[in-house]
């Protein structure tokens, strides 16, 4: 069975984009950088929101061919074109290449692709993370967090009605004063 990992940066106070929906400040250096290009390896399906896919897709599904980018990031595009995206979306009327749409059935269509041989998966933007974090199944959360107080935005966690108890499982500490937190739900050790 597949595990469902959601993975993003977020500020010390907890926001993955600042009040005005950027992400422009989290700081990703060489380092972090590869951090990023290693995690994505791991994932074998990824799924996104409508939101995170428009600010990915145009990017990156043609950062690769572009000879003026660092090399990391054209290595980053290459594994994000090569890993299968489903975006949720009731307002997208078509996705790009190695995506497919779908409209409804978030709950059962993650519950169909984690029952599937497999590895990892991820989800992508804390709105569609949200739900899959309400419905208990996102597997681990993997933070990584950046000595930066936005005071407000868009939260890495929802609001939950009940705690959910998490095991570290592990820690690294980035030059760039950047810290990934790994945590697997305690249901899931």
């Amino acid at each position: 069975m597949r595990k469902l990992i959601y993975l993003m940066n977020t500020s010390l106070d907890g926001y993955v984009e600042d009040a005005n929906g950027s992400l422009d400040w989290a700081t990703t250096d060489e380092e972090l950088h590869q951090f990023f290009n290693d995690q994505e390896r791991e994932f074998e399906v990824s799924l996104y929101g409508r939101r995170l896919y428009e600010t990915m897709q145009p990017y990156w599904s043609t950062a690769d061919q572009n000879p003026d980018l660092p090399a990391l990031e054209r290595e980053y595009a290459r594994i994000w074109n090569a890993i299968p995206r489903i975006v949720f979306s009731r307002t997208l009327d078509h996705v790009g290449v190695n995506a497919t749409l779908m409209r409804d059935s978030l709950i059962e269509q993650t519950t169909k692709l984690k029952s599937q041989p497999g590895r990892w998966m991820n989800v992508g933007g804390p709105t569609l993370a949200a739900s899959l974090i309400e419905a208990g199944m996102v597997d681990e959360f993997r933070l990584v967090i950046h000595p930066v107080i936005l005071g407000g935005g868009k939260a890495y966690f929802p609001n939950l009605k009940a705690p959910t108890n998490l095991k570290l499982l592990e820690t690294h500490h980035f030059s760039s004063g950047a810290i990934y937190l790994r945590y697997v739900t305690v249901s899931s050790v």
